[in-house]
């Protein structure tokens, strides 16, 4: 039987690592409550290069293991195998976790993204005609921009994903503070809050965006703005006490990303990046990582 013949079927041939990258919210604006309970938002996002990694490998049929025991149950993983309605499950998924959970770095996404993004070029066979774009609206808010495999302008309730091209060779410090938050709470501590009305030109989102395709990084650290971090900084010390960590080591400006719980710093520099990072004394229960931006593989071309 030939490859492509084998290929055709959704037969497996060899083991492949697929590597998920965390995102970073440079703004989020949360814009108002739907009458179906979800919110419209207006955000800049940016991949980074702290990765979760999925093994996909033959097998007699379709299974899905994670080091981390919370999501061997319930996790994007497995929906987002079961969404495609492959032609074949003779393969097995590993998910070593690094992404922390809880964290608002979008991980359980980027893996779902990742699955769809190997479908797509045919790692499960023949590449499919599925509508992966409707796959990743179902799958969650955030899946369609990890599609994009770049930084991007997310607007509505994530489905409008406008690429901006290459980012930066920037890079960003993160910690992460021994406390995980639901996004139902912190919408609700949203909502219990007086919204000021706000218009597109006036966007802290879309003046973000030009400043990341110009490369101004000191434009881009004052614009830096998160609805979330202002409702859930005074009343979760953690997370002020993981901002402040970072203002202590001499990041200029330090911000929540999407609804909690990490925080991270912008810096310009691998070095200030890993001078940063060093100067910072974890507390027990913190974590710390430090990252840069990342493009995949089309946009790492044209940068």
């Amino acid at each position: 039987m030939s490859r492509s013949q084998t290929q055709a079927q959704g037969t497996m041939r060899a083991s492949e690592t697929l590597r998920a990258p965390a995102k970073l919210n440079l703004t989020l604006e949360v814009l108002g409550k739907r009458d179906d309970g979800y919110h419209t938002l207006r955000s800049v996002m940016v991949p980074v290069d702290l990765w979760d990694e999925l093994e996909v490998a033959p097998a007699e049929h379709f299974s899905f293991a994670c080091d981390a025991a919370e999501l061997q149950q319930e996790n994007l993983v497995e929906r987002a195998v079961h969404a495609l309605a492959l032609p074949t499950s003779n393969f097995r998924i590993s998910l070593d976790k690094h992404i922390p959970t809880g964290a608002g770095m979008g991980g359980g996404s980027s893996d779902a993204a990742a699955v769809l993004l190997a479908a797509q070029r045919g790692l499960f066979g023949s590449p499919l005609s599925a509508d992966y774009l409707a796959v990743a609206r179902s799958l969650g808010s955030d899946v369609p921009f990890f599609l994009t495999q770049t930084a991007a302008l997310v607007e509505g309730t994530g489905e409008r994903v406008t690429a901006l091209g290459p980012v930066p060779p920037w890079h960003a410090v993160i910690v992460k503070p021994p406390v995980a938050v639901s996004t139902a709470w912190a919408y609700n501590r949203i909502d219990e809050a007086p919204r000021e009305s706000r218009t597109r030109s006036s966007s802290a989102s879309l003046q973000m965006a030009e400043a990341l395709q110009r490369a101004e990084f000191s434009r881009a650290v004052s614009l830096l703005q998160n609805d979330f971090h202002d409702a859930l900084v005074p009343v979760t010390p953690e997370i002020a006490k993981a901002a402040n960590l970072l203002r202590e080591a001499g990041a200029s400006n330090a911000l929540m990303t999407g609804s909690g719980s990490c925080v991270f710093a912008l810096i310009e520099t691998d070095a200030e990046r890993d001078a940063i990072a060093q100067r910072i004394a974890l507390p027990d229960g913190y974590a710390k990582f430090a990252c840069a931006f990342w493009n995949g593989e089309a946009w790492r071309h044209a940068a």
